[in-house]
């Protein structure tokens, strides 16, 4: 990322964070607004599978662009068509450079790989990640370790200096298709990260798919709403998750 492209990206933070102040406690009219009203981002897709290419195809639509990358990019051609000008396909390598923020949707056996092939490219950026350690896709040995030391330390081992905000993890992606931007009350997506302005960008990009961002706290308490815990799975709105996450402080 350039100079002027950081410095673009650090005035859209400092922006965000004061829409976003409060975020946490209250998800009005007032504040949705508020975070409409934000410019768009480059976002770079790691993964076009079900969840990758779902949430990415919410952002396009809401006016970010989004490249989408692969191990096979080649293959992405026609969705990104499909979606218009906003849409890129590319390499992994070409959407880390591409994006302001990085959202990740792989299978967890791939962060280790990821980490030692573009470490160095993801240090310093906003990395979304929607990764779960599986057993019997990821194996044990990583279901394991993320079980016992949090799958949010287990993110920041493997992806060192990025500035990770575990989201989109609790849901299949049909549920993220279907309840986008429903009518009434929003579903809750809930978000966990040590740095202040990426949960802020990220509350807002929560925000541009269609769902409302609640805030659970840094990322050790992502473990709260890893595969298998309290907070798993659960289609709630804001008020009722916060409500049930405030239970397990």
């Amino acid at each position: 990322m350039s100079d002027a492209d950081r410095a673009r990206l650090d005035r859209r933070t400092l922006l965000r964070a004061g829409a976003l102040a409060g975020l946490a406690l209250a998800t009005s009219a007032a504040p949705r607004r508020a975070l409409a009203d934000t410019a768009p981002l480059k976002i770079g897709v790691i993964g076009a599978g079900h969840i990758g290419s779902t949430v990415g195809t919410l952002w396009v639509k809401a006016g970010h662009p989004v490249m989408f990358s692969s191990r096979h990019p080649d293959e992405l051609v026609s969705m990104v068509k499909e979606l218009g000008g906003l849409a890129k396909s590319g390499t992994v390598g070409e959407a880390i450079d591409f994006g302001d923020v990085i959202f990740i949707a792989v299978p967890y056996m791939a962060y280790p790989q990821i980490g030692q092939d573009y470490g160095k490219k993801l240090a310093g950026k906003i990395v979304l990640d929607a990764g779960n350690a599986v057993a019997r896709r990821d194996g044990p040995d990583l279901a394991a370790e993320a079980k016992e030391d949090g799958i949010g330390a287990t993110s920041a081992k493997y992806l060192p200096g990025a500035k990770i905000v575990r989201a989109f993890n609790t849901m299949g992606y049909k549920y993220f298709a279907s309840e986008a931007n429903r009518k009434g009350e929003r579903m809750a997506i809930p978000i966990a990260g040590d740095d202040k302005d990426a949960l802020s960008v990220a509350s807002t990009l929560v925000h541009d798919a269609g769902f409302d961002p609640v805030i659970i706290g840094p990322l050790a308490r992502a473990k709260d709403f890893q595969q298998g815990a309290p907070l798993y799975g659960l289609q709630l709105t804001a008020a009722q998750m916060r409500q049930k996450a405030d239970t397990l402080k």
